[in-house]
């Protein structure tokens, strides 16, 4: 019961983690110090979509179910809870560049606004 649990508590965590991949960028907005994290999330995402790396996150979780008597994700976390559930597989590229892009102008944002922060710093001490 307890490892299914965490099973579970590991899935959602799991999907905590993607959605701070798609809106981490516009929260560095409010939150510069998020950057960084959110950053290093998605060279993380660009890792596993460009080579065949296991996510930690799914080794977790299967490391769970197996001990509360379940079989591991047959696929891992995305081919299970993702593709096929929240948009169809056959658009699973499109997903990840609308993703892609979402994150580059969150980081353009991020440095149109710290850009212009610098400017009207450097002007009122003038």
């Amino acid at each position: 019961m307890v490892a299914r649990a965490f099973a579970e508590l590991v899935m959602v965590l799991h999907f905590a983690v993607l959605l701070f991949l798609v809106v981490g960028g516009f929260l560095a907005w409010r939150w510069p110090k998020v950057i960084w994290a959110h950053a290093a999330m998605a060279a993380w995402a660009v890792l596993v979509v460009v080579f065949p790396l296991a996510c930690p996150l799914t080794a977790v979780e299967d490391f769970f179910r197996v001990r509360a008597g379940q079989e591991e994700l047959a696929g891992g976390f995305i081919d299970t809870y993702v593709d096929g559930v929240l948009y169809p597989e056959s658009a699973a590229r499109a997903v990840q560049l609308v993703v892609a892009l979402l994150v580059l102008v969150s980081w353009t944002g991020y440095y149109l606004r710290r850009r212009a922060g610098h400017a009207a710093s450097a002007a009122a001490c003038r």
